[in-house]
Order: structure tokens, then C-alpha cells, then sequence
């Protein structure tokens, strides 16, 4: 059973910005009871924005941690008041994946740890190896609040292996799930591993997801709806049907046509 049956954005506007966006313009009585609902689109069509808008209508957390006062949610917090909502059910908890947050907060992660290490040099040899860990700990909260959500440092995985790991940690009980194009962090095999992980989820929980991507095997998860953005629209598609999967179908095919002119 889903949470949300529909949406609207409720608009008096057409321009400037955000309001110009296609996914913006045309999100009227989306039909969302699916438990599974992608937006396909070029970029630029305003899928992620979309999806902030939700996210913070919600009050969802994401990866790094902050509220939603950073600059770049400024579009969210504009639309937010604007989403006409009809529920099923009212949500409990939820989670917001952005792939921009992940590697971000995975870099920065690495980036202070290699500073902190290299600050406390100094100490080796003078003091204990399990204080200087400790305060090593203590010092980066970033790196302690990993170890202690997820038992073990990220950093020592692949790209795709953290992101699976965290998604799996976050989705631990029924919610609203917004995923913002998380084959940025995923291999074709990772994805057909998020695709297997999502299935289980939902057969364990009562959840809903929403998912901005431009992977054509994402979008194959069985029964979800699809929605395709352009310039003219915003329309439920089958996913044979979808631009990204006959010009994907076609390079496949011919990359030859496509290359020749190289």
C-alpha cells in the first residue's frame, strides 16, 4: 500500500526559474499510487528538483546530515508550499538519496580523514596506538558518525558497495524513499543489485519510492510507473515506449551511425 496517490504542483506562474521547468510546469494530478515511480527526463527537465521539492515538503533526511537551508534547495523551498498531496496512508519515516550528496560526503569523509592522520604524525611512537585512533575518532565527527551508522569505514568500499550499504541502512522500515539518479554511483551490475534490493524491500515493507534516473535498466523495475518529461509534458510512458530506451536500443544496435562522423 502506497503513502501518496497523487500530486499536484499548484502554479500561477510559468517563469522565472524554477517554475519554468518542464517537471515543474507539468507535475498536475500525477497519478503516484505505484510503490515504484520514476521521472525520465533530459537534463534540465527539472527531475531533481522535483524530487527536492518532496523531499523537503517531507522534511526527509539526507546523507550529509544538514537541514535544507543550503542555496541549492532554495527551488524546494519555493515549491514546497505549492504540492496539492492526496494520501493513502500518512508516511512515518523516509530518507533522501541524492548522488551529489553521496560522493560528496564519501570525498570529504577521505579528504579530512588524510588531514587529521597527517596532524596527528606527530604523536606516533609518544602515544598509544588505540588513543591516538580514538582521538582520531573523536576529532573527525564526520568519520565517527560513519563508523557508528554503519559499523565500518565506507571509504574501504567501492563507490556503488557504500552506496548499496547505506541505502540498505536507511531503508529499514516502511517510508518514503526519494532516490536522485543513483546510477551516478552504480555499475550496470550494481543496478541490477539495487533493482534485486528493492524488490526485497518491498516485499518486507510497505514502503514507496520515488526515482529521478536516466538508467534505462532501472527503469525496467517491474510495475512501476514511468514518467516521461519534455518540453510539451509530462505523461505516464511503457518503458519500451521511452526516448531513453529506443535511442539506447538503437546505439546498441548501430553504434556505427551514431560514431561514424568521430
Amino acid at each position: 500500500m502506497s503513502f501518496l496517490t497523487e500530486f499536484s504542483l499548484e502554479l500561477d506562474r510559468q517563469t522565472p526559474y524554477p517554475y519554468n521547468l518542464p517537471a515543474i510546469r507539468h507535475a498536475q494530478q500525477l497519478d503516484v499510487s505505484a510503490q515504484v515511480n520514476f521521472f525520465v527526463g533530459e537534463n534540465g527537465t527539472g527531475k531533481s528538483t522535483l524530487l527536492e521539492a518532496l523531499a523537503f515538503r517531507f522534511q526527509l533526511p539526507h546523507m550529509d546530515g544538514s537541514s535544507y537551508t543550503k542555496r541549492c534547495f532554495q527551488a524546494a523551498v519555493t515549491l514546497a508550499p505549492l504540492l496539492s498531496i492526496s494520501y493513502q496512508r500518512e508516511r512515518t519515516v523516509g530518507f533522501f538519496f541524492r548522488a551529489e550528496d553521496f560522493g560528496d560526503f564519501i570525498n570529504s569523509v577521505d579528504r579530512r580523514d588524510v588531514t587529521l592522520q597527517t596532524q596527528l604524525d606527530s604523536l606516533q611512537g609518544e602515544v598509544p596506538q588505540d588513543i591516538i585512533q580514538e582521538i582520531k575518532d573523536n576529532a573527525n565527527s564526520q568519520l565517527y558518525r560513519m563508523k557508528r551508522n554503519y559499523g565500518q569505514e565506507l571509504v574501504s568500499f567501492s563507490h556503488g558497495e557504500a552506496y548499496l550499504k547505506i541505502l540498505e541502512e536507511k531503508t529499514q522500515s516502511a517510508g518514503i524513499y526519494l532516490l536522485d539518479e543513483p546510477e551516478a554511483a552504480l555499475s550496470p551490475a550494481k543496478q541490477l543489485s539495487l533493482i534485486y534490493y528493492l524488490k526485497d524491500h518491498l516485499h518486507r515493507f510497505a514502503s514507496q519510492f520515488f526515482i529521478a534516473t536516466h538508467s534505462p535498466i532501472l527503469m525496467a523495475f517491474p510495475k512501476a510507473t514511468l514518467y516521461e518529461i519534455t518540453s510539451d509534458g509530462m505523461q505516464k510512458t511503457p518503458w519500451e515506449e521511452l526516448e531513453h530506451i529506443q535511442l539506447t536500443k538503437n546505439f546498441l544496435n548501430q553504434p556505427e551511425m551514431y560514431l561514424r562522423h568521430l
